[in-house]
């Protein structure tokens, strides 16, 4: 089967690529992407940035090239219902986008994973605050992408799947201001980022050093997850 996979950035994807083979680099003018084999499934990865534009840009871009019979948006998330864990995987039921909302495919596999809605919006939910907002609106988990990519595969009538891993909890705040550092280009600023995390460097610096480690074992977890998937 051929499928597409898209993220916003690089750090998603190791996991999934410690079991591909035959990984190589492709020409589809992104910022990212490599192209690979998964068990039975020829892959397409791509990283464009955050945000649903970005991730949109994205499929249209790969799908002028490869003929994906599955797209599928993945990567990090933030916790909305308060019994998710760092590192657990969620398999999107559907997509809440602002006004429309999107309904999504689910893979089948044996591994530990939960199934809810994923809200997308066109932030970092920063705050323990909004995140209990979005789940009182019926969501499970937050992210950037998910709706981009979800109405692009829906206007091209290709099959939409969303899985995702849980890098901040719900009841947690963040100190660093990531949508203060993230720039058009879809990319966070790692100058802002540092220079506003040295303002008050005995919270915000062992924050992103948490948060580095909790997104490498989230990747390694997103990898375990897709190897033994049934498309």
């Amino acid at each position: 089967m051929r499928i597409l996979m898209v993220a916003s950035a690089p750090m998603e994807f190791p996991g999934i690529l410690a079991y591909a083979v035959g990984v190589s680099p492709t020409q589809l003018g992104l910022d990212w992407s490599r192209s690979a084999r998964l068990g039975t499934h020829e892959l397409v990865l791509a990283a464009n940035g955050a945000g649903a534009q970005r991730a949109a840009t994205a499929v249209d871009a790969a799908l002028q090239r490869f003929p994906a019979e599955a797209v599928v948006s993945t990567g990090f998330c933030g916790a909305l219902a308060p019994e998710l864990e760092i590192a657990d995987v969620v398999v999107a039921t559907a997509i809440s986008a602002g006004p429309r909302t999107f309904p999504a495919m689910h893979p089948v596999s044996d591994r530990p994973h939960h199934m809810g809605v994923v809200c997308s919006i066109d932030h970092v939910a920063q705050t323990a605050g909004e995140k209990r907002r979005l789940f009182a609106a019926g969501s499970s988990v937050v992210e950037m992408e998910a709706g981009g990519v979800a109405e692009r595969a829906a206007a091209l009538g290709v099959p939409f799947y969303c899985v995702r891993v849980v890098t901040d909890l719900a009841g947690e705040d963040m100190a660093n201001n990531f949508n203060r550092a993230l720039r058009l280009d879809g990319h966070f600023a790692t100058i802002s980022i540092l220079r506003g995390a040295l303002r008050r460097p005995g919270i915000c610096l062992p924050e992103l050093f948490r948060l580095r480690n909790r997104c490498v074992r989230a990747a390694r977890v997103l990898g375990d997850f897709f190897v033994d998937c049934r498309f």
